[in-house]
This record gives C-alpha cells, sequence and structure tokens, in this order.
C-alpha cells in the first residue's frame, strides 16, 4: 500500500533552518504531484508549496524562504525552510495525488516549532 513518512521536524529558533524529507512507497512516484501542507492549533490546513514534474507552487507567506524538491529516482520530496518564523510552527503534512485521479495520499506529519 503507499506510504508516505516524513521525516526532519523539530524545535528551531528564529531565524534557523530545517529540512523536511518525505519518502515514499507503494506507488509511481512519478506519476504524482507532491506537496507540502501545514495546520497550526486552532486553524486549517495549508498547502505551502507544491512540485509537479516541471513547476513548484509556493504559499505567499514562505515564498523566498522555503524550496520543494523532489528526486524520482530515491521516491522523495523534500522542503528546505530557511529563515524560519515564530508562525511557521505547525505539523507539516506530506501529501501525493495522483494526475488526473481523485487519489491523495497523505502522511502522518511532522512537528516543525519556531521559538527562541
Amino acid at each position: 500500500q503507499v506510504q508516505l513518512v516524513e521525516s526532519g521536524g523539530g524545535l528551531v529558533q528564529p531565524g534557523g533552518s530545517l529540512r523536511l524529507s518525505c519518502a515514499a512507497s507503494g506507488m509511481i512516484f512519478s506519476s504524482y504531484d507532491m506537496g507540502w501542507y501545514r495546520q497550526a492549533p486552532g486553524k486549517q490546513r495549508e498547502l505551502v508549496a507544491s512540485i509537479t514534474s516541471s513547476s513548484t507552487k509556493y504559499s505567499h507567506s514562505v515564498l523566498g524562504r522555503f524550496t520543494i524538491a523532489r528526486d524520482n529516482a530515491k521516491n522523495t520530496v523534500s522542503l528546505q525552510m530557511n529563515s524560519l518564523k515564530p508562525e511557521d510552527t505547525a505539523v507539516y503534512y506530506c501529501n501525493a495525488v495522483r494526475r488526473h485521479t481523485p487519489v491523495v495520499y497523505w502522511g502522518q506529519g511532522t512537528q516543525v516549532t519556531v521559538s527562541s
């Protein structure tokens, strides 16, 4: 079955960096658009960044600070997060959408806390 496993979350000071990784299995990875979402306490889950086979998209709040990348050979998608702010604190989820279908998968989430 399809599994998405996130790693790399943790506690970091404001201005610091973290790199999240999502390892996918049980799927033809190159057939999926991948994304990172986040959900802060009391807020709705929101899209942070997404990547297709040829393009990337970022939310306005992370543009210029976060970078999404994928490695189809390793079935992984990463999110490099720089210049982190306290408002980036959330549970970050990996997301996979099979192109041209309604099939969607989610990872279990990884906590990112930005605090001094």
